[in-house]
């Protein structure tokens, strides 16, 4: 990619730690999301979620723990909700993934729990007794709406396989800050990634999987009412859609697991740009290709992530496309900014402003432990800090120069040596 920035700011971020106990090291291929880390709108509480459900929230400069409670589920998504009103506090959000798909809020002083939503009531239970068919809280979204009221979006989906049928069954929810249902909006479709536009007016669903009725990978709708507005799709065969969604003003920053491209759309759907992230490219007889995976968009800048290396005749491959595990940038007319090597494996994105933060993990098919890092950038500029960790970097949450960060340890298959430990990492990035 032009542009290509491939230096390291090894400037480290001064992470203050806490151990989080016990937790079985992944391996050399990435495991599912295990773990969760939000910080307060208050600024003042870190709050991480466990595989066991434990959801633990502390001082951000202590790091002593506030309070603790227990999920229903695993606890693998943490967000910020406020309350309506001047006397109404704020309350911290968690999605689970298990046998109810619970969402429950807790209150961010005491811990009590406020309110909770069985998504499984919606979604179904699971058929079989694998983390893959658990109903599973994907993603969650808060804001404000256009009256000023704060709400919470959250997208719910569950798999179930009968021999050759595979069937997705989702959906996604608004609430009110006291946890009343607004809406659902409901597909045969997985969905992936929530965004909510700056006024609080629009809602993208990007979906990921689309093999029923539902056949399109991005869904824009009404914030108050659900209702559908516009839906985009990137026009590929196959199941495979969209892999995120942006908000940036009236745009929308879509990565596209279809045709391994990103794009900028315009209202009700106009392609402004498409680029070439990681498109299938021959290399020594292989057709090659890595999805793009992640994108965030703020004021006229717009970065994509990509992941692994497949390929297309098999899902084995010693080869490795030239984008795999990328991070690059395009200002509003597509022109690029720069790119730089992630390296590992990036689960999910943090971002303030124009400041972007990548929780990096293994590159299973390198297994270099160089690059377990939490590495920083300039949406504008590119490659900022850097800090490696000797486990993977699996979760981080970013926001008023405060970063939190969750490390899990790591076996690969061929070595024997676990690296890294469970916990908790917190530090500052101006």
């Amino acid at each position: 990619m032009a542009g290509t920035v491939d230096t390291e700011r090894e400037d480290g971020l001064d992470f203050r730690t806490v151990p989080l106990g016990e937790i079985d090291p992944a391996r050399s291929r990435h495991m599912w999301t295990r773990s969760a880390v939000g910080l307060a709108e208050s600024g003042d509480l870190v709050v991480t979620g466990e595989w066991d459900g434990t959801v633990t929230a502390r001082e951000v400069d202590s790091l002593e723990p506030r309070w603790t409670a227990d999920h229903p589920d695993h606890a693998v998504g943490i967000a910020s909700l406020g309350g309506d009103g001047p006397g109404d506090d704020e309350t911290i959000v968690v999605a689970g993934r298990g046998e109810t798909g619970t969402i429950a809020a807790y209150d961010a002083a005491t811990g009590e729990r406020r309110w909770r939503y069985d998504t499984a009531d919606d979604v179904g239970a699971a058929i079989e007794d694998s983390v893959f068919y658990l109903p599973y809280v994907v993603a969650l979204e808060t804001g404000t709406d256009a009256d000023g009221n704060e709400r919470l979006y959250a997208a719910a989906r569950r798999y179930e396989r009968d021999g050759e049928t595979r069937q997705w069954h989702s959906t996604v929810y608004a609430f009110d800050s006291a946890g009343s249902l607004r809406w659902t909006y409901e597909t045969d479709a997985s969905p992936i990634a929530l965004d909510l536009d700056a006024t609080g007016q629009r809602l993208a669903v990007g979906y990921n999987r689309c093999m029923g009725d539902h056949d399109t990978g991005l869904v824009v709708l009404e914030a108050e009412t659900g209702a559908l507005e516009w839906t985009w799709d990137p026009g590929t065969e196959g199941d495979r859609r969209v892999g995120d969604v942006s908000f940036d003003g009236d745009a929308i920053a879509v990565s596209s697991h279809g045709d391994k491209r990103g794009y900028l759309l315009g209202p009700g759907g106009a392609e402004r740009w498409a680029i070439d992230l990681a498109v299938e490219t021959e290399i020594d007889g292989e057709r090659l290709y890595a999805y793009p995976n992640h994108v965030y968009a703020d004021d006229g800048r717009v970065a994509f992530v990509t992941g692994n290396t497949y390929a297309v005749e098999s899902r084995e491959t010693d080869g490795r496309h030239p984008n795999e595990h990328r991070v690059a940038a395009f200002d509003a007319d597509g022109t690029p900014l720069w790119d730089d090597d992630a390296r590992g494996f990036v689960h999910g994105l943090a971002a303030d402003g124009g400041r972007l933060v990548a929780p990096c993990a293994q590159n299973f098919r390198v297994r270099d432990p160089e690059t377990h890092a939490v590495r920083a950038f300039d949406l504008e500029s590119g490659p900022a800090e850097v800090e490696r960790l000797a486990g993977i970097a699996t979760a981080a949450a970013f926001g008023d120069g405060t970063l939190a960060a969750i490390e899990e340890p790591v076996a690969y298959h061929d070595d024997g040596e676990t690296r890294g430990e469970y916990a908790l990492r917190v530090g500052s990035l101006e």
